[in-house]
């Protein structure tokens, strides 16, 4: 596949950089803030972790609730590391610089390496959140291995997140490595909602609790809407927030990719409006009405965004937004998925009493006390 070459004008003009220990606060570097925010995050982790111990459902979905907020929040950070240039600003990994594991005489300037040094220490609080939530299903009793299954891929998805970031640094940020950093980041966002839904469930296998119709467009949203991200990533790769001035971009034509992100758009809204109409009139169980609402609600806020972004030329801000769009609508498809299906103990038949839906979460899923 053809890249296009560096955009020499832009590096021109590029001012000098400047050493990472010019930005100094309080008489310590930029980065050494970073780290300790970092290390504060995860010892407030731990602290609150305490739950895990003995765990309910409450607290577990709260823990998988996080999951889904880290894991998306890291993409959109990472955004923010693209349309700020700062891709390259640790320019090796897992090190910073071949000498230096932090942003000391990185060649690039101080706010560049600040950028991408603080995406870097976010990762330990994305992990933090998983191995807790892993403990914490670890903790369940009787312990299940449903949920234990989907709690050991996170963390897992998380360090594969990490190779895959340092790929990314070692090719110069070449567009197929980026698409593939976000790519897997929505990847394990499917897996964090799967467990959020999940863990509020009885163990048992999966049955379908809406209309065949409604279950097959959720299947068919999640299909689109993996293909609209994929869309979306080359759209990214072949625009001008590359992450570096000297990072190579796909040779394509930029408004014909657009026009393909936005047909694959438009066939997701379809999509969304019909779910909602027909979760509505037949009269579907709450969580799915809820789930086809809010993926409507999110779909057609993100297209507004979307045509404002390209027609004032994709400033930043615009693009993170948009980023932070593009999570939220994969996270309301992933949910639209799960609440079409629930899991049922064996020998038991989906109730469609409205008392089915509702979830003792308070119900502790550890030992009893006592035993």
């Amino acid at each position: 596949m053809s890249v296009a070459p560096a955009y020499a004008a832009s590096a021109a003009t590029t001012p000098p950089p400047l050493a990472a220990e010019d930005i100094v606060l309080l008489g310590v570097p930029l980065w050494g803030w970073q780290i300790v925010v970092a290390a504060a995050g995860v010892l407030a982790l731990v602290l609150l972790a305490r739950t895990i111990w003995n765990p309910t459902r409450r607290s577990l979905r709260a823990w998988a609730l996080g999951n889904i907020v880290v894991n998306a929040g890291i993409a959109v950070t990472g955004a923010t590391v693209r349309v700020t240039s700062s891709g390259l600003g640790c320019s090796e990994w897992p090190k910073c610089t071949p000498e230096s594991f932090v942003p000391v005489d990185t060649g690039h300037a101080a706010f560049n390496a600040a950028v991408e040094f603080g995406n870097r220490t976010l990762t330990f609080i994305v992990l933090a959140v998983a191995v807790i939530t892993l403990v914490a299903v670890l903790r369940t009793r009787p312990r299940r291995r449903d949920l234990l299954r989907l709690a050991a891929i996170v963390p897992v998805g998380v360090l594969g997140q990490g190779v895959v970031g340092g790929i990314t640094v070692w090719s110069d940020l070449h567009p197929a490595s980026v698409a593939a950093h976000f790519l897997l980041s929505m990847v394990v966002v499917f897996v964090t909602v799967a467990l959020y839904v999940r863990c509020r469930e009885p163990q048992g296998r999966p049955q379908v609790s809406a209309g065949p119709m409604l279950h097959a467009l959720s299947i068919g949203l999640l299909v689109v809407g993996f293909f609209l991200l994929v869309a979306g990533t080359v759209v990214t790769g072949t625009g001008p927030h590359g992450g570096d001035a000297a990072a190579p971009r796909w040779a394509f034509d930029l408004p014909a990719v657009t026009r393909l992100h936005s047909a694959l758009a438009w066939l997701t809204t379809a999509g969304a409006v019909l779910a909602a109409t027909i979760a509505f009139r037949g009269e579907a169980r709450r969580p799915v009405r809820v789930s086809s609402l809010f993926l409507l609600v999110t779909v057609v806020l993100q297209g507004v965004l979307g045509y404002t972004q390209y027609a004032l030329g994709l400033p930043e801000a615009l693009v993170v937004l948009h980023v932070l769009g593009s999570t939220l609508t994969w996270v309301a498809i992933c949910r639209l998925y799960f609440s079409t299906t629930r899991l049922v103990p064996p020998g038991q038949e989906l109730s469609e009493d409205p008392a089915d839906r509702r979830d003792a979460e308070s119900a502790p899923v550890g030992p009893a006390p006592g035993r």
